[in-house]
């Protein structure tokens, strides 16, 4: 436990596996996070260690992702509320402090369960009249929205979060199972526009919103998609460090290499594995 006094523990959830991309949050989170944000940083591995600047590594253990999750929910985080990230959402643009010591006050006079904080298409919002730096902080309407229960950028209180783990959940059933649950709860869930993922347009009202932050997710099903193109870029104006880093993280791109460094598996057709399980039966 931490002891510290901040309520808000911003958490980076990752796994062993993913390793390999530590270097790049690490590099890019350092470069836009305004350290005066009133937060304590953990930064969540299975077994390995990690030695990220500004956070406190903390270890899950190894099981299934909700099992991991609320263990570090429960067992290792003690603050009231919990801004979620994962590994490999990596920021490009700077943050505001004002904003976040304004939201972290506003939820907790509120006690409100969860606030998301990227844009989608997929979530249905009514304005309400709060207002934190311009971005309006919406209400959802759960009836018309989608992925109620998302792992992108969040701010939860975390006995809440902690209540959408079931045991036993990899992510997408967690992601499709917990917005389900969440629609039969039924809970206030508030919404602003302040990361824009992956370059996605604001969704709500808002009155010129100032400082407006984005991140990219880097990766998807274990190996680098197209948008760490621009992060290689960066990359290469650094240092010696940053440079062979870059190289690494373009070679596991032009070759589709899972992040532990393995080739990513091949899909077959299931009627060619069915012929060349006939011509090996007969």
């Amino acid at each position: 436990m931490s002891g510290k006094q901040n309520k808000v523990a911003l958490l980076v959830h990752s796994c062993d596996r993913y390793e390999f991309l530590y270097r790049g949050f690490e590099y890019f989170f350092a470069k836009h996070w305004d350290r005066d944000i009133p937060c304590n940083c953990y930064f969540a591995t299975e077994e390995k260690d990690a030695d990220i600047a500004g956070f406190r590594n903390i270890k899950s253990g190894t099981g299934e992702w909700s099992d991991r999750l609320r263990h570090l929910l429960t067992q290792k985080i003690e603050e009231d509320y919990v801004l979620y990230f994962q590994e490999d959402m990596w920021l490009n643009k700077d943050v505001n402090a004002a904003f976040f010591r304004q939201l972290f006050d506003m939820t907790a006079q509120n006690e409100w369960d969860m606030v998301k904080l990227h844009s989608s298409e997929v979530y249905k919002t009514t304005p309400t009249p709060d207002y934190i730096e311009g971005f309006n902080l919406a209400r959802l309407d759960n009836a018309a929205s989608g992925f109620l229960m998302s792992h992108q950028v969040t701010l939860w209180k975390r006995t809440f979060l902690a209540g959408q783990l079931p045991k036993n959940e990899h992510p997408w059933r967690n992601e499709r199972l917990g917005t389900k649950r969440l629609k039969k709860q039924n809970p206030a869930i508030f919404h602003a526009d302040y990361f824009s993922e992956n370059g996605k347009a604001a969704i709500n009202q808002n009155r010129n919103p100032v400082g407006r932050s984005e991140y990219q997710t880097i990766s998807v099903n274990g190996v680098l998609n197209a948008n760490v193109v621009p992060f290689i870029a960066q990359l290469m104006q650094g240092g010696e460090a940053e440079r062979n880093y870059a190289v690494e993280l373009q070679y596991h791109f032009d070759n589709n290499m899972t992040h532990d460094g393995k080739l990513k598996p091949r899909k077959e057709d299931p009627l060619q594995r069915f012929k060349k399980w006939l011509k090996r039966a007969f």
